[in-house]
């Protein structure tokens, strides 16, 4: 069989190789030609699949490395045959990390205690369920909102979008849908924008259309908004410049691009095609995966709350060196912006998420060692029992 892979979704080649010949390339430059004479097609979100990509193909399976599924045309998917399969949480926690670092620079940029704040999550699947629990480990007051998690298990838990949007940070991990009784497109509006304190701050790192661009960047200039995080655009690759200035953080769609989770997309669409076609999956990513870059970090649990946990959490992920690479884009002409966003993403470095780095707390402190477990991090400290 020949195989076709974006190039970014990580050991494609040699997860892939025991069921066929592996092309490699970039995810927007894959066309009709270059995917006709496939019978495996396997792509990240830049690519868009639908009949203008496979009319006239053999491929028989279709796999996307992500959680989303908006670039995938499912009704022409069925209507010719293709077995399809994505990777539902496989970076999900990845985007819950990027929310953390985010959280803290927001506290550090604004003066928040975010013990006294309140965090509004729409959208509380794979994501935005670990993005709770990360929240709850900072001690914040979380409101849940999913329309489809309330009608199916009818959980007072979950609460009416006003509720999540008077929040003090209002943050969306929703698909991207147009239809049905809980449509996502622009559900970021002038409307719901308007419902949100004006002290608050929002993020969205689901999709770039779940909020309307221009009404977002319309309320953060009239001071109906208070600050934003985006890691996701509407138009992308060319982004609005004037949002991207506006914003307090701003990065290339990449809170799902840690290493661990990228490999995770990978090791599920390998299994789901190894079922497809009847192979027994071989191969296993774990030998192959390098050390993290920080494999420890000290912390000192003297020091003011929320330091502790910054000081664990910058070192492996630090949100801000990402938005001054995105920034760095407004130098270039326009017209080069767009290629340049992709680069960004192409040439990410490699990121580790927290659960491969040990933190050593020092003097022991259990309430530290709480929040960092249960932000992830492996504590030395953790186990000891304390008096």
């Amino acid at each position: 069989m020949r195989i076709v892979a974006d190039e970014n979704i990580p050991y494609a080649p040699d997860a892939f190789a025991s069921l066929g010949a592996v092309d490699t390339m970039p995810g927007r430059a894959m066309d009709a030609a270059s995917v006709r004479d496939c019978d495996i097609l396997l792509v990240r979100s830049v690519t868009k699949v639908n009949a203008a990509l496979l009319e006239g193909s053999r491929v028989r399976f279709v796999a996307t490395a992500t959680i989303g599924e908006d670039h995938i045309d499912r009704a022409y998917l069925e209507s010719r045959g293709i077995n399809f399969s994505s990777a539902p949480g496989s970076n999900a926690n990845s985007v819950a990390e990027y929310i953390v670092s985010a959280l803290l620079v927001m506290a550090e940029r604004h003066g928040w205690d975010l013990r006294a704040r309140s965090l509004g999550i729409i959208g509380v699947g794979n994501v935005g369920g670990r993005v709770a629990r990360k929240a709850q480990a900072l001690t914040m007051t979380c409101v849940l909102n999913d329309p489809p998690l309330a009608r199916a298990t009818g959980d007072p838990a979950y609460r009416p979008l006003d509720e999540a949007l008077a929040c003090d940070i209002v943050t969306v991990h929703v698909p991207l849908t147009g239809e049905g009784p809980d449509p996502t497109h622009h559900l970021l509006n002038r409307d719901t924008l308007a419902r949100i304190p004006e002290h608050a701050v929002v993020f969205n790192t689901s999709r770039g259309a779940v909020a309307d661009n221009a009404a977002l960047l319309d309320m953060l200039e009239t001071g109906g908004l208070r600050d934003a995080v985006l890691d996701v655009w509407e138009g992308e690759p060319a982004i609005n410049a004037a949002l991207l200035k506006r914003v307090g953080l701003g990065t290339p769609h990449i809170a799902g691009y840690s290493f661990d989770g990228k490999v995770n997309g990978t090791r599920q669409i390998y299994q789901a095609a190894c079922a497809y076609f009847g192979f027994e999956p071989t191969w296993d990513p774990a030998p192959h995966l390098p050390p993290p870059e920080q494999p420890e970090v000290e912390v000192d649990s003297t020091q003011p709350w929320p330091a502790p946990l910054a000081r664990a959490v910058f070192p492996v992920y630090d949100i801000r060196k990402d938005d001054k690479s995105l920034r760095s884009i407004l130098d270039a002409p326009e017209a080069e912006r767009p290629a340049l966003f992709d680069r960004l993403r192409k040439e990410y470095p490699r990121r580790r998420e927290f659960h491969n780095t040990e933190a050593v707390v020092t003097p022991p402190d259990q309430t530290v060692e709480s929040q960092l477990g249960g932000l992830g991090f492996r504590c030395k400290e953790s186990l000891i029992a304390h008096d």
